[in-house]
This record gives structure tokens, C-alpha cells and sequence, in this order.
């Protein structure tokens, strides 16, 4: 009990109310769909009748009640905000999925987003209004050359896929100028890339050659040469790489694929593990995509927004698509149109101004030594959680330091009747996200934790803390605890896979009873 006479830790429901008649759980209420709440005969809005008039739907005119539930404003407002605490944001907690960068966003980025003149920009308003802006994305290019040590960016693409197919198609452009687009149709990919980097490769009718990973879950130079002849185009690699690695031999790849014609595009999915710390233009990389919206913490998930501006090297600065910046006689303009061997326009405006706004604020508040700090601390927190689960959870590249991201597998759980899903579920019960699972596919059972930067100590401990409680039960077969979990999620748990394959689109009455 503290000073107050409280109980200083969570007690056991008593059984008497385990359950209740609202099926709330305190202040977790229990939130039914607005079809089942709403009154399809009513409106919460005065809509007056319209004069008499003569429609032109004919046989498209409506011929029943449109069937939407009517609630009043208040009603609707307590329905989103209860659904707004349902969801699990960064804000509310720690999000360990790894491959995705998910560090806080700082309240500062977000009021210089909603600045006048940055907020309320136009795509089609002129350029001689819109100077600070176009100084903005200026500055912000400088500064992402700056970090990658290369000579031409990007600003375009709006997302990780959408900047792979923008340096793909830099590439292809350069092979197409070269006369080579026809005989060069091979791209690498290691076994244990992203999805997205086949994709694009395909998307822009190449064909992929897949690079096996050595034991230790990077590719060795010798790999690739032994993989190059003259089809090849380019290899997409990640480094520091999906299994949270850094590719050692990156410079001796970078040497071969140049030797024999072919250029190296970098997924820079992972580039936060690196800013401050090593130039990808040094290492030899011809083409890079940055996630403005994972590096530079601009806010990430829900399917956008995002930024994917590429950085390409001297031998891809010519092939840069339009628009891009320009300064004349002391005025910013935008070059609209294809000059040279420019591969194209990537998208139809220049970019996300709320992103590119983030990013530089994030950028401009840490300094250069600010974001190399940044790296370290990602990497350390990563590396303080490989080593304070060492013991009980396995890794399939064994007791060694990794990057940005600490990487498990499911063999630790052989024999104990829990799965890689149920243990994942049941960090739902304890307050947590779940890690990334399955992902990478080289390992089986995979569990990818990126803690971020953002993380304290005492927040990691707790993580850490829970994650043992949880591993030393499953050890001691107390599948009770994992079987069916989460148990205290709103919804339980889902049959995923029926829910993919046979979702339930359309609300109706029948159904839901």
C-alpha cells in the first residue's frame, strides 16, 4: 500500500465482477459498430426538403432509404474518440516492429508542418508565391546530400516502393542512354530483401536473379560475382540489412558490380541505423531511397503519409526526373519539363510538403551531431535488447552485435506448445505491439524488435521485463496463458486467415445477430 492507502500494483478481479452488464471494463468501453447504435430512421441533422425539381438519374435515381444510421453529435463524437483509444500508437506506448523505424514524433515537427505558407501551400499556385517553400525543399535536399555523400536527389516519390521504382527507373534510363536496356535485364536480390525490391524490378520489366545469404545472414561479394555476367543491371541491397546486420563486404560488392557494367542500388529502408555514421555515396551505392517518414521521424503508419526522396550518384545525376529546383537571378523556380537524358516525371506535383517540412525540422533541431547520436542510441538499444534476452530467446546468427534491430527466431519454443503467433498475442494482454513476425522469411519463426532510438532505459526494462515473464512461462508449459490470448483485447483474438480470405464487407442485421 503507498501513503494513501492504495495498492501500489494491479489486483486480481475478483470473479463477482469479472464481467459486467455493459460489457465495459471500467473505462475501456465496449464500442458497438455505429450501424448497431444508429437509427436508419432518423438524422441527426435538419436537412430541409428541396423545391420541387426534375432529376436527370432515370433508372440510376435511388429507389429505397439510403440505410445510413443517424446519431446525434454527440453520439458521434464519443463513438470515434472511443475508437481512437482502441488503437496503439506511439504515443501510447513503445512499437517494437522491426523494419519500421517507429520512433516518436517530436510535437515541434508538427507545428512548423502547420505553419501558414507550409500548410496551405498549392501544387498549381506560382512559384513567385511559394519561395519559402521551394527554399524549404532546397535546404532539405542539401542536407540529405550532405549524409549520403551523393551529387543528385529526388524529391519526388512519395514512399519507400514508389523511391525504389524512382532509382530502378534512374538505372534503366542509364542502361537505356548506354544502349545497353536490352542485353542488361538481370537485377540481384538477396534471399533476405524486402518484397518490395523484386516487385519494382519486375514492375519495370526486369528480371530477377536471387543472391543467397551465408550463414551468418549477410552476402558475401563472392556471392555476387559469381552471380554478374553481362545481363546483369544493377542488385538491390539493404544495408544495414533485413536481419538487422551490416554488410562488411559492401565496398568489395560495390567494386565488382561496377567492374562488370552494373550499378548498386541501396533500399535505404534502414538508413536510420547509419546517419552520422557512414555515407552510402562512400560506400559505392549508385542509387538510395530515404523514408523521410521513418529516418527523420515524420509520423508513420495507416498507410501514409510518406516521403521516398532518392539520392543518386554522379553516374545517375543526368537520368534525375523532373521537377527539381533550380535558382535564377536570385528567384527559385521549378524545372518542369525533361532536360536530357532525364528519365521522366514520377509523379505529378513535387512532393509532401508536410513530410519534407518534418523531416527538416527534425534534421535542424538535432544538428549533424544530434543524428549521429541518433544512430548510436538506436543501435545500442537494439543491442540492450539481443543481449538481455539472449538467455532465454534464440537468435539464428547467433551472440552477436546487430544494428538497428534485434533479431529472433522460434526455435527457443520448440516442444513448448506455444507458437511464434500465440507468444506475439500475447504481448496484446501485457500492453505491447507485437514485433514483426515471419519477417524476414530466411528465418523461420522470425521475431524482428526495433526499439528506436526513442526509447529510455526504464522503458526498455519494462519491455524487456515482460517479454522474460512471458518467455519463462511459455518454457514452463503454461500454454493456459498463451492459448486463445489476447484475452483482454476488445475483439480477442481473430481468425486471421479466414478474415482474409472471406471478409465480411457489408454490415447487416441478419448477420450480426
Amino acid at each position: 500500500m503507498n501513503n494513501q492507502g492504495r495498492p501500489t500494483r494491479p489486483v486480481e478481479t475478483p470473479a463477482a465482477i469479472a464481467s459486467t452488464f455493459t460489457g465495459n471494463r471500467g473505462l475501456d468501453i465496449e464500442e458497438p459498430l455505429l450501424f448497431e447504435i444508429g437509427r436508419p430512421e432518423t438524422s441527426g441533422v435538419d436537412v430541409d426538403d428541396p423545391p420541387p425539381f426534375a432529376d436527370r438519374l432515370g433508372s440510376h435515381a435511388r429507389q429505397r432509404a439510403i440505410g445510413l444510421p443517424g446519431l446525434s453529435e454527440p453520439e458521434t463524437l464519443r463513438h470515434y474518440v472511443r475508437l481512437s483509444r482502441k488503437n496503439y500508437a506511439i504515443d501510447s506506448g513503445i512499437y517494437p516492429l522491426g523494419s519500421c523505424t517507429m520512433k516518436h514524433n517530436p510535437r515541434l515537427n508538427e507545428k512548423m508542418a502547420r505553419l501558414p505558407g507550409f500548410a496551405d501551400v498549392h501544387p498549381l499556385q506560382p512559384v513567385s508565391t511559394a519561395q519559402g517553400a521551394l527554399a524549404l525543399i532546397k535546404q532539405l535536399a542539401e542536407a540529405l546530400l550532405t549524409m549520403t555523400g551523393m551529387q543528385a536527389v529526388a524529391m519526388t516519390p512519395k514512399a519507400g516502393a514508389h523511391g525504389e521504382l524512382c532509382g530502378m527507373m534512374a538505372i534503366k534510363a542509364a542502361l537505356e542512354a548506354a544502349g545497353e536496356a536490352e542485353t542488361r535485364k538481370i537485377v540481384l536480390v538477396p534471399d533476405s530483401a524486402h518484397g518490395t525490391n523484386p516487385a519494382t524490378a519486375a514492375l519495370i520489366g526486369l528480371n530477377v536473379r536471387s543472391v543467397p545469404a551465408r550463414a551468418d545472414g549477410t552476402v558475401s561479394a563472392e556471392a555476387v560475382r559469381a552471380a554478374l555476367g553481362p545481363d546483369v543491371a544493377a542488385i538491390m541491397l539493404t544495408n544495414p540489412n533485413t536481419c538487422g546486420l551490416f554488410e562488411r563486404e559492401i565496398f568489395e560488392i560495390a567494386e565488382a558490380l561496377h567492374a562488370a557494367g552494373a550499378y548498386f542500388y541501396c533500399d535505404g529502408a534502414n538508413f536510420n541505423a547509419i546517419v552520422g555514421k557512414a555515407r552510402p555515396g562512400d560506400l559505392g551505392v549508385d542509387a538510395m531511397h530515404i523514408n523521410l517518414h521513418k529516418t527523420f521521424s515524420t509520423p508513420h503508419g495507416g498507410g501514409g503519409p510518406g516521403a521516398g526522396p532518392v539520392v543518386l550518384s554522379k553516374r545517375l545525376a543526368p537520368f534525375a526526373p523532373v521537377p527539381y529546383i533550380v535558382e535564377r537571378e536570385g528567384q527559385l523556380d521549378l524545372v518542369e519539363h525533361c532536360q536530357g537524358q532525364a528519365l521522366g516525371r514520377m509523379s505529378a506535383f513535387h512532393g509532401q510538403m508536410g513530410m519534407f517540412v518534418r523531416a527538416l525540422a527534425f534534421i535542424l533541431s538535432h544538428g549533424a551531431d544530434g543524428l549521429k547520436q541518433a544512430s548510436e542510441d538506436a543501435v545500442l538499444s537494439a543491442n540492450y535488447v539481443r543481449a538481455s534476452l539472449s538467455d532465454l530467446m534464440s537468435a539464428p546468427f547467433g551472440d552477436r552485435p546487430c544494428m538497428h534491430e534485434a533479431l529472433f527466431d522460434d526455435s527457443w519454443l520448440k516442444d513448448t506448445g506455444v507458437t511464434t503467433l500465440d507468444f506475439a498475442k500475447a504481448m496484446i494482454d501485457e500492453g505491447y505491439h507485437p514485433m514483426t513476425m515471419y519477417f524476414p522469411l530466411v528465418v523461420h519463426g522470425a521475431m524482428l524488435i526495433e526499439p528506436t532510438e526513442s526509447e529510455s532505459k526504464a522503458s526498455l526494462d519494462l519491455f524487456i521485463m515482460t517479454l522474460r515473464d512471458l518467455a519463462m512461462r511459455a518454457k514452463r508449459g503454461e500454454t493456459e496463458r498463451f492459448a486463445g490470448a489476447p484475452r483482454l483485447a476488445p475483439r480477442r483474438r481473430l481468425d486471421e486467415t479466414r478474415a482474409a480470405r472471406q471478409p465480411v464487407l457489408r454490415w447487416s442485421k441478419l448477420a450480426a445477430e
